[in-house]
């Protein structure tokens, strides 16, 4: 169905959400330009951002826990697609529950700390859809005197995406299921201030995000021609409390970036154009 309105343009049965009615169609609007967003937006929104300092626990220790990524609403003007005559239904959940373990091994030489964390999200049905999402991360830090901390790490996440979110173009249409599969990996160089129960701490990093969405209604594969390459940064405290709890906090933000191909970055400016995300996110852990 999606195929044959690409084709020939029959965009009579399209549907447009109520809150998008009217919205006048933008004079720098591109077909390719607004599906890659979308397919790096959702990306963006799993990836495994710190949540911790460079040094997130002390030797032998580790903690379980639930992180919780606010999902920032997509407005009509990144909803709208097929030349503006339908919108997309990306807005299922204003959140992301992720529980996540990490765990701090005994030091290197003495100075060099080591950890490793895990995190996985069931396919639990959520508004009509069921995702799978799991991550990993491996890092290493280390103090420098009594209070700074640096380190650095890598992360990898896959998630997939089982539903119907490409939505029917008739009013009372099936529903059909599509998939959507992502992947995002990247590395932090990170820096931290250890007081007496919180750690302030800043990571730097770059994200690599691929993806790939198969919409059920007929078979057509959603190409992203513009996968999300460029920065990454998170800002925030981790808590350690009554010895047991663990509360962080971060802003965290991806641009926007580099892209491919670049043939055509010049008559579509806009930094983060083809993929970018401004979110809060929390954790609440007991430190083992």
């Amino acid at each position: 169905m999606l195929l044959s309105l690409l084709l020939f343009g029959n965009t009579a049965l399209a549907t447009v959400d109520e809150a998008c009615l009217g919205l006048a169609r933008p004079d720098d609007y591109d077909e390719q330009t607004q599906a890659d967003f979308l397919n790096n937006a959702v990306a963006l929104a799993s990836t495994l951002s710190p949540l911790h300092g460079p040094v997130p626990h002390a030797a032998g220790r580790g903690s379980v826990g639930l992180d919780l990524a606010v999902i920032p609403p997509l407005g009509c003007r990144h909803r709208m697609v097929l030349d503006w005559t339908k919108s997309e239904d990306t807005n299922k959940s204003p959140v992301l529950p992720r529980p996540r373990m990490t765990f701090a091994f005994n030091p290197i030489a003495g100075r060099l700390f080591p950890y490793g964390g895990v995190a996985f999200v069931p396919p639990v049905p959520v508004a009509g859809v069921r995702s799978v999402v799991a991550s990993v991360e491996a890092g290493v830090g280390v103090y420098v005197g009594q209070h700074a901390q640096l380190g650095v790490r890598v992360h990898g996440t896959l998630q997939t995406v089982l539903g119907d979110v490409a939505t029917s173009f008739e009013e009372d249409g099936p529903v059909v299921e599509d998939l959507y599969v992502a992947t995002s990996q990247g590395v932090d160089v990170m820096l931290g201030w250890e007081l007496e129960r919180v750690t302030p701490y800043l990571a730097l990093g770059y994200a690599d995000v691929g993806t790939f969405f198969w919409i059920g209604d007929d078979a057509y594969v959603s190409n992203n021609l513009h996968p999300y390459l460029g920065p990454a940064a998170s800002l925030g405290a981790d808590a350690l409390l009554f010895d047991r709890l663990r509360l962080a906090g971060e802003l965290y933000a991806a641009p926007g970036g580099h892209t491919t191909p670049r043939d055509n970055i010049e008559s579509l400016p806009g930094f983060g154009r083809y993929g970018h995300l401004y979110t809060a996110r929390l954790r609440i852990a007991y430190e083992l």
